[in-house]
């Protein structure tokens, strides 16, 4: 069994708040998590899926319910199918202010974070919780560079990852865009057929990693260039792509000022663009980005809340992959490359003199850490989420 270290930070906050969110796409292991936090619980504990009829009849009268269990902990699963509920929340727990009294569970953040932010400020408190990632994967490993490829070819949705075959992994991924775009797109609001969706995700694949150019793409689509922006919007939303915004800084050199585009599963990446097995990946144009938009991912899902992540790039083609701004202040230049034998671009370091990075890091599909330069050090990925970053950010704590 795969231990979720985000079990440790839910429970933190169960111990600081009357109410937590733990808001991540379908089937990212929401639910699992939730029940096992139940059957560790040492009083009482009610979970209720809003998707079952029976428990949404239970709700009939949510705050006569709800007031019965008082002293339990709540769990409600894919609370957005009930946003009417966020008001009563708030009144119950005014009325009898605990920590720990609802574990709230959502699929999309569009509405979630905007209902429960505005109804439950400073009573809740909210926590993405991803598909898995390398470090929740490796200790269960026998060998790490075998579970490192397993992760990254198959995408870390907990069935994908652990399904018996490659076959069946790729079978599952392609099941879940179906339902994801059929059903539970469709359960969020949101009026597009699944067809032009789907249609938009797999042109996203194409350009994952890329900067975002709305014209282009609306020219592409055949529509304007807000409807593609909405479109971005709608799958950013629900988890399934992330954008990474350009790093502003005071330089009267020219910067890309829009932001680049990932899938965030690097498994649905490969479904969407057809790409079997590891041997097609190692032959695709997209190895490259693929493995940037993975790396990315993994560091993205162990730094400290308050670390803000952009990328820097000119015009003139200087860039850093991913810039790290810890909240200590101090900042870092991440690169990634799948090579186990990187050089060090000069327009990597004049990126780095732009923006005043302390330190940089070069994430290689290696297995050996060497320095390349100045304050800047080959890593590969796992030693530096297991050691670097908590180091880094370490070091940011014990400053004055």
């Amino acid at each position: 069994m795969i231990a979720r270290t985000f079990a440790t930070r839910v429970t933190a906050a169960l111990a600081q708040f009357p109410a937590v969110a733990v808001v991540g796409s379908r089937q990212s292991g929401k639910t699992t998590l939730a029940k096992q936090l139940c059957a560790q619980a040492a009083g009482e504990t009610v979970y209720l899926d809003l998707e079952l009829p029976s428990d949404l009849a239970k709700l009939k009268e949510p705050e006569t319910y709800l007031e019965e269990h008082v002293d339990a902990l709540i769990v409600l699963d894919e609370i957005h199918r009930r946003p009417e509920l966020f008001p009563v929340l708030r009144g119950l727990i005014d009325r009898h202010r605990r920590p720990g009294r609802f574990l709230i569970l959502g699929s999309a953040s569009l509405d979630l974070l905007r209902q429960g932010s505005e109804s439950l400020a400073g009573r809740i408190t909210f926590i993405e919780l991803p598909p898995f990632i390398l470090t929740e994967v490796a200790p269960a490993a026998t060998d790490l560079a075998t579970a490192q490829q397993r992760l990254w070819l198959r995408g870390g949705y907990p069935e994908s990852y652990l399904a018996p075959s490659l076959g069946a992994s790729r079978e599952w991924r392609e099941a879940f865009i179906t339902t994801f775009l059929e059903r539970d797109v469709p359960q969020l609001g949101i009026r597009v057929s699944a067809t032009r969706i789907r249609r938009f995700w797999e042109m996203l694949a194409h350009l994952h990693g890329q900067v975002w150019n709305s014209s282009a793409l609306a020219r592409n689509f055949d529509v304007s260039p807000p409807t593609v922006s909405h479109y971005l919007d709608l799958l950013t939303d629900t988890f399934v792509v992330r954008q990474l915004q350009p790093l502003y800084v005071n330089l009267k050199k020219r910067l890309v000022k829009s932001p680049k585009v990932y899938l965030r599963d690097s498994g649905l990446l490969h479904t969407l663009l057809r790409i079997p097995d590891l041997e097609r990946l190692r032959g695709h144009p997209v190895l490259g980005a693929s493995y940037e938009g993975f790396v990315m991912e993994q560091v993205l899902r162990v730094v400290e809340p308050g670390t803000d992540a952009t990328f820097y790039r000119t015009h003139t083609g200087d860039e850093i992959d991913l810039v790290l701004t810890l909240p200590s202040g101090a900042r870092l230049a991440v690169e990634v490359k799948h090579t186990a034998a990187p050089r060090l671009a000069p327009g990597y370091t004049r990126a780095m003199a732009d923006i005043g990075a302390d330190r940089g890091y070069i994430v290689t599909a290696g297995r050996d850490a060497f320095p390349l330069g100045p304050n800047v050090r080959a890593v590969p990925l796992y030693p530096f989420l297991t050691d670097v970053l908590p180091g880094e950010m370490e070091v940011g704590r014990v400053q004055p």
